[in-house]
């Protein structure tokens, strides 16, 4: 397995990771897999862009003190390396509980991660609802 496979093969674990993080509701979870900057970036479906962690904790923050249930089932996984930057673009396929209603959508995202030498750390997560038909390139 080349070096590049190996990367892209450790982006998909700290992708999954990500999304463990999510369904958890845990913020203490969530924040293992950011890097803690103000470098990263984040836009929920909805939301305008949030810059720094500290603006992107609140807003997980925010989104779990209000959902009781998430379950994700991510399909569509494409992953690039370049250097020590990789991302994942990918379909969440999503069922969630708030406020007692139950709710199934899909979201389109990016996530990018770097390496700094001591593992992979999420810096920009980008959902995108679809609201149609799409196909994959």
């Amino acid at each position: 397995m080349s070096l590049e496979e190996k990367a892209a093969e450790e982006i998909k674990r700290v992708n999954r990771e990500f999304y463990k993080a999510f369904e958890s509701l845990s913020i203490e979870t969530m924040a293992k897999v950011w890097v803690h900057s103000q470098e990263v970036r984040c836009i929920h479906p909805g939301w305008g862009l949030l810059v720094g962690w500290p603006a992107v904790q609140d807003s997980w923050e925010t989104i779990f003190d209000n959902a009781n249930y998430m379950q994700f089932t991510i399909t569509d996984v494409d992953v690039t390396v370049v250097g020590n930057c990789g991302w994942v673009a990918c379909l969440e396929n999503i069922v969630s509980v708030v406020e007692g209603n139950v709710t199934e959508g899909k979201i389109q995202a990016t996530n990018i991660f770097v390496n700094d030498g001591d593992g992979w750390g999420m810096v920009h997560h980008h959902g995108s609802p679809v609201l149609g038909v799409s196909s994959s390139a």
